[in-house]
């Protein structure tokens, strides 16, 4: 069985970032695929589920209400491996082209304060795994230690 893209970068190399894992044709339109690394895979402690969660509700219910992405959103999720997250939207976009954007996105979750959307039993399957508080923590890390002096280093997959 071929292995798919994903398991090809070199994940000891691969620090965190925003990075286009991969653009697909649906017919005329063009999916990319956006890796949103927000943890060096290997070298640091995974983000725990609460977080993750917390930063899956907030970051979904930010991108799918902007004024300019809302209609290109097609998905907002964690990795399995829980190093980060997946963003697909419709378009043939770069990783620079969502820089903005993943600032925007981040700020809203470092600032984001009161209920946490959909955290309640007839919204969500585990509404109780969450914690705010540090799913704050981890988005002003990566605005800090990633987005606000990004390079091409956190833009292109490693060779």
């Amino acid at each position: 069985m071929e292995k798919i893209t994903s398991f090809t970068i070199d994940h000891l190399k691969l620090l965190p970032g925003v990075y286009v894992s991969r653009k697909d044709s649906v017919g005329e339109m063009t999916v990319t695929t956006f890796d949103i690394r927000m943890t060096r895979p290997n070298f640091e402690p995974v983000m725990n589920t609460a977080e993750v969660h917390t930063i899956e509700h907030l970051g979904a219910t930010f991108l799918r209400n902007h004024d300019v992405y809302k209609d290109q959103v097609l998905y907002f999720g964690p990795m399995g491996c829980r190093t980060g997250f997946y963003l697909l939207l419709a378009g043939d976009h770069t990783s620079r082209d969502i820089v903005p954007l993943m600032k925007e996105m981040f700020c809203f979750i470092r600032d984001f304060q009161g209920e946490v959307p959909g955290a309640a039993a007839r919204d969500c399957g585990n509404y109780l795994d969450m914690n705010l508080g540090m799913a704050r923590y981890l988005a002003d890390r990566f605005l800090r230690e990633v987005l606000d002096s990004i390079d091409d280093t956190r833009l292109v997959y490693p060779d």
